[in-house]
């Protein structure tokens, strides 16, 4: 079983099926600033029960609420970061930050020392934030910018 990390009563923890729901709306929230600008935005919610059930979910609660969730896809030498949302109730007190921290630590902990992710060309804040995390843009194609990140353990 996982470590489980403890934010100043956020609790995260590895995600359980019964948490895809509310994992679900919590991520609808999470990127609705992004549907109102962005029209060819993915249903990023669609398949979180298939995700929990396949991949390494983790969600952050508090008070039996879901309020983060974060997404790890095992990939053929790396670790793919698929989705990080908060909901934006809590935006700007370091959960996502922890969340990122989490993937590499896990994709560490599993012997990658490559992450990858994907997002949207029109959410330039996103692609700032991860490069002030140490991400590094490797291409833009239509609308994905791909980005990469070493990681190597400590």
């Amino acid at each position: 079983m996982a470590t489980i990390l403890a934010t100043q009563n956020p609790i995260i923890r590895p995600a359980q099926a019964a948490d895809a729901s509310a994992l679900a709306a919590c991520i609808d929230a999470a990127y609705a600033k992004y549907a109102e600008r962005i029209s060819d935005l993915p249903a990023v919610s669609d398949g979180c029960a298939q995700d929990i059930a396949d991949n390494q979910v983790w969600v952050a609660a508090k008070s039996d609420e879901i309020i983060a969730g974060l997404v790890l896809v095992a990939g053929d030498g790396f670790m793919k970061l698929a989705n990080l949302a908060v909901h934006p109730d809590h935006d700007g007190k370091g959960l996502g930050r922890k969340l990122i921290e989490l993937s590499e630590h896990e994709a560490k902990r599993q012997g990658f020392s490559e992450m990858r992710l994907n997002t949207h060309v029109d959410m330039p804040e996103n692609v700032r934030l991860y490069q002030h995390l140490g991400w590094a843009e490797v291409s833009r194609t239509g609308n994905t910018v791909s980005m990469r990140k070493q990681v190597t353990s400590s």
